[in-house]
């Protein structure tokens, strides 16, 4: 990896050879998402939902514009003064708004759930009080009709 190109473990302290390696970690993680997002044709993009676009076309931008962040800094370059910093937070801004409307949606849906567990339990409570008064009608029917206690009860007033 580092060391085979032309670097001895002499040439830098020992303690940072494991932050050094987690970066080029890091540096290939970043090479693979890339290559993957690249890979993406545009008809695949088009299949999907334009809230879904938009996130993955915000996620996009914020990606390469924390890059071109980083790559300043390796430069010398303090990204704060830069316009990065104004394009970072300009996306930030978009991406809370795809945020809140994903979230309206969410809540759509989870009110519709709710809505229809409200509706199912009334009808479910309904149903269960009519078996009940129906039970109670039959059993005093019953219990006026062929019980003998109380047909001679009846009998006696």
């Amino acid at each position: 990896a580092m060391a085979d190109e032309g670097s001895s473990v002499e040439d830098y302290p020992t303690e940072i050879e494991e932050y050094l390696t987690g970066f080029q970690s890091s540096v290939d993680s970043v090479q693979n998402v890339i290559q993957t997002f690249m890979s993406v044709s545009k008809s695949e993009h088009l299949k999907l939902d334009p809230l879904e676009q938009a996130k993955l076309d915000l996620m996009s931008a914020y990606t390469l514009n924390s890059l071109f962040w980083m790559y300043l800094i390796t430069q010398g370059v303090n990204p704060k003064d830069h316009g990065i910093k104004q394009e970072l937070e300009r996306i930030r801004t978009y991406m809370n708004r795809v945020k809140e409307i994903t979230d309206k949606k969410k809540a759509a849906r989870l009110d519709k759930g709710a809505a229809s567990r409200f509706v199912r339990n009334a009808l479910f409570e309904a149903e269960d009080s009519k078996r009940r008064d129906g039970k109670e009608r039959s059993r005093k029917a019953r219990d006026n009709s062929g019980h003998p206690y109380k047909a001679k009860q009846r009998k006696l007033n």
